[in-house]
C-alpha cells in the first residue's frame, strides 16, 4: 500500500457538467491522462483537452441505448487493481488494462426525476448502474484510487489538486471514499423507498438523509446535534434565529397537535415541552389566542404558538406582548407580520401543505423502534355511552375536543376542557390519579370553575378513584377508552352520581 500517490490517469463520466471545467483543465495541466464516455467526452473535447474514449480502451461500443458503457473488465480492472500486489500488476500487463488513479462520477438524478412527476419509465431509466458501480469500485480501492462522487465536492477537490499538484494522501482518499459510500447508500435508499411504495415501513424500513443541518447544540448545551431532513419542505421561515434542537421537537409536537383541528374554526394552541398548556377554539383567531393563553399564562412564557388560520393584526398585537420562541400559522397578514417581527429572535414560520410520514421512528437500545403513526382521531361514530345519563351535544363536542388534546399529551395524562377551551391537563405522570389531581389544581389556580367541565383520559381507569375525584371537582362527563376488567366500578359510580361516561375503545398512550 502506498500512502501518497500521484494522479496520472482519470476516468470522468458525469451527468452534470457544471463546475467540471476547471478540474479538467487542471488535470490537463498536470499531465493526467483522461478517459471518458459519451456526453462527458464531448464536453472535454470542446475544452480543447485530450481525452481517450472508454470505447477505445474496451474495444466495445456503448450498447442498449447507453445502459451499458463502462461495465467492462478493462475499466473495473483499472480501478480495482492493487498497486502493491505483483499478481495484480502482472494481470494488468497481460490484459493491457490501463491504470486509473482518479474516478469522477456522479449519478443520474433519480430523486429529482421522481420529484418532477415524471413517468415511471423515465424514473426507472434514472436508476444508475454503471455510475454506482464505478463509485463503489473506486471507493473500495481507496488505498490506491481517489473517488469524487458529487459535484458538491468539485471546489474542494480542485483546491486539493492545486495545493498538492495532483498528489493525494491515504487520508484524502479515505475521506472521499466515505463520502462516496454515503452518496451510494442514500441513492439506493431513495430507490428502495420509491419501489417499496405501499409497503408499510413497519415491515420494511430504510431511511437516509444526505444533508445534515448542524444545530447549535442538542437538548442541553453539552450535547452535539444535527437535523436530518428538509425543513424547507415543511416551513417557510419568515423571521428570527435558527431553530434549536428543542425548538424542532416542540414545532413537531405543535403541528401534529394542530393537524387534529386543521378544518375547524379558528383554533390556537400554546405548547411547552411538547405538551399543550393552552388551546382554544373561537370565532376569531384573537379570541382563540386569548383563551388559549388563559389556560396557563405562566407556562406560555417561552413557548411555541400555533394557529390553524391566518394571524391578523389584532391577534399579533396581543401575541407581541408575550415572550415566545416560535409562532406558526398557515399565513400572516402583512401588518401582523410587521408587528411580530418587532422581536429580533422570534421565529415566524408559515406551515406549508405536506404529507406527514406514516411511520414513527426512535432509537432504542442498539437499534430503532418503528411503528405506525397514531392516525386515529376519536369521532362521534367511535363513542359509546355506557352510563344511564346521556351526554348533551355540547358535552360530546367538548369530550371529543379534550380527547384530541389527550392524544398528543405525554402519558399518563388527564385533560380537562369546557366550551372549546383547554382548562388544564396533567402530563407525564406515573399514576392517572396524580395526573388528574395535577390538572384540577392547575385549573383552579388559574381561576377556572370545573362545574360542567369534561375529562378525557388517554387510557382506561383501573379503579373508580378518578371518577370519584372528578365528581368531587364537579366535572360532569368523562371520555375514556375503557377495557379495564373493573370498568363497571367506574360506570356504577357515574350512574350513582349522575355523571356521563363515554367509551371509545381506542387507547392513546404517548410515551
Amino acid at each position: 500500500m502506498i500512502s501518497n500517490t500521484h494522479i496520472k490517469s482519470a476516468l470522468i463520466s458525469v451527468f452534470h457538467k457544471d463546475g467540471l471545467e476547471p478540474i479538467v483543465k487542471k488535470l490537463h495541466q498536470l499531465g493526467v491522462k483522461i478517459y471518458s464516455t459519451g456526453g462527458t467526452e464531448s464536453f472535454i473535447r470542446k475544452l480543447g483537452v485530450d481525452v481517450t474514449a472508454v470505447e477505445d480502451v474496451t474495444n466495445y461500443p456503448s450498447i442498449l441505448g447507453g445502459r451499458v458503457k463502462t461495465l467492462h473488465p478493462k475499466v473495473f480492472g483499472g480501478i480495482l487493481n492493487r498497486q502493491d500486489q505483483n499478481s495484480d500488476q502482472d494481470e494488468m500487463k497481460k490484459f493491457e488494462i490501463p491504470q486509473i488513479d482518479l474516478v469522477i462520477v456522479d449519478l443520474y438524478p433519480f430523486e429529482d426525476t421522481v420529484a418532477s412527476g415524471a413517468s415511471e419509465q423515465d424514473i426507472i431509466e434514472k436508476i444508475d448502474i454503471g455510475g454506482i458501480s464505478l463509485i463503489r469500485a473506486a471507493a473500495k480501492n481507496f488505498k490506491d484510487v481517489i473517488c469524487v462522487s458529487s459535484r458538491s465536492d468539485y471546489d474542494a477537490f480542485l483546491g486539493l489538486l492545486e495545493e498538492k499538484n495532483g498528489e493525494t494522501s491515504l487520508e484524502d482518499r479515505q475521506k472521499y471514499a466515505a463520502k462516496a459510500f454515503n452518496i451510494s447508500s442514500h441513492y439506493d435508499t431513495v430507490i428502495f423507498n420509491y419501489l417499496n411504495n405501499g409497503i408499510n415501513a413497519v415491515d420494511a424500513y430504510k431511511a437516509d438523509y444526505e444533508q445534515a443541518k448542524k444545530l447549535r447544540y442538542g437538548e442541553n448545551p453539552h450535547q452535539r446535534a444535527s437535523f436530518y431532513g428538509d425543513f424547507d419542505d415543511v416551513f417557510e421561515q419568515l423571521h428570527g434565529k435558527e431553530l434549536s434542537y428543542n425548538n424542532l421537537l416542540d414545532v413537531d409536537a405543535a403541528i401534529n397537535l394542530m393537524s387534529e383541528f386543521k378544518d375547524d374554526k379558528p383554533t390556537f394552541a400554546v405548547l411547552k415541552h411538547n405538551n399543550a398548556c393552552g388551546l382554544a377554539q373561537r370565532d376569531t383567531v384573537l379570541e382563540a389566542y386569548e383563551d388559549a393563553l388563559a389556560g396557563d399564562p405562566v407556562s406560555a412564557f417561552g413557548g411555541i404558538l400555533i394557529s390553524n388560520t391566518e394571524i391578523d393584526k389584532a391577534a399579533a398585537e396581543k401575541i407581541h406582548q408575550l415572550f415566545c420562541e416560535v409562532v406558526i400559522a398557515p399565513s400572516f397578514a402583512e401588518d401582523a407580520l410587521e408587528i411580530l417581527k418587532g422581536k429580533k429572535n422570534r421565529i415566524l414560520l408559515v406551515q406549508k401543505k405536506f404529507e406527514f410520514k406514516e411511520a414513527q421512528v426512535r432509537t432504542c437500545l442498539n437499534g430503532v423502534l418503528v411503528q405506525d403513526k397514531n392516525l386515529k382521531t376519536d369521532t362521534v361514530e367511535d363513542i359509546k355511552t355506557v352510563t344511564k345519563k346521556q351526554a348533551t351535544e355540547a358535552e360530546v363536542q367538548d369530550m371529543l375536543f379534550a380527547s384530541k388534546i389527550s392524544k398528543h399529551t405525554k402519558s399518563n395524562t388527564i385533560v380537562l376542557a369546557k366550551d372549546g377551551q383547554l382548562l388544564a391537563s396533567g402530563t407525564g405522570q406515573t399514576s392517572r390519579v396524580d395526573a388528574l389531581n395535577q390538572a384540577i389544581a392547575k385549573a383552579q389556580s388559574f381561576g377556572f370553575s370545573l362545574k360542567g367541565a369534561v375529562m378525557a383520559s388517554d387510557a382506561f381507569f383501573p379503579f373508580p378513584d378518578c371518577v370519584e375525584i372528578a365528581h368531587e371537582a364537579r366535572i360532569s362527563a368523562v371520555i375514556q377508552p375503557g377495557g379495564s376488567i373493573k370498568d363497571q366500578l367506574s360506570i356504577d359510580y357515574c350512574d350513582q352520581n349522575k355523571m356521563t361516561m363515554l367509551m371509545t375503545g381506542i387507547r392513546h398512550f404517548k410515551h
